[in-house]
Order: C-alpha cells, then sequence, then structure tokens
C-alpha cells in the first residue's frame, strides 16, 4: 500500500499546496483541471455567501494525501 499527496500550484493565488488530486476543488482551464487551494476557497465562499450564491464544498480530506487505492487514475 503506497500515499499518494499531490504538490500543485493554485490557480487562483499561484501559490504551492499539497492535495488529494481526486477531491480538490478545481476549475478547468483550457481543458485542464486547475486545483483551488484552500484559502482561496474560503475567500471565495465569503464572497459567494455576500452575494446570495451557495457555498464551494469540499471534503474534509481534499487538503491531504490519499492511500493509493483511493484514487482515480484515470480522472
Amino acid at each position: 500500500m503506497g500515499f499518494v499527496s499531490i504538490v500543485g500550484m493554485c490557480i487562483s493565488c499561484k501559490r504551492m499546496f499539497s492535495f488529494h488530486p481526486n477531491k480538490v476543488p478545481s476549475l478547468t482551464v483550457n481543458g485542464t483541471r486547475e486545483p483551488i487551494c484552500k484559502t482561496c476557497v474560503d475567500r471565495a465562499n465569503i464572497l459567494r455567501k455576500q452575494k446570495g450564491l451557495p457555498p464551494i464544498t469540499y471534503s474534509a480530506d481534499a487538503y491531504e494525501g490519499a492511500d493509493e487505492t483511493e484514487i482515480d487514475w484515470e480522472d
């Protein structure tokens, strides 16, 4: 059994962060899923709430590593 933690750059703030590749919130840019860090999602949710929009939700483990058997490698 292995452990997987992906490190990537947030599409919004450009900071590096680690995440679960199948659970992290993301945007599709030019056909590619791009991850969004927790700080940016939480900041966006404040604005969304002010505008009466539903919050962006994510799994409690979206910003943690995962057992390799949990990963959908085709996603």
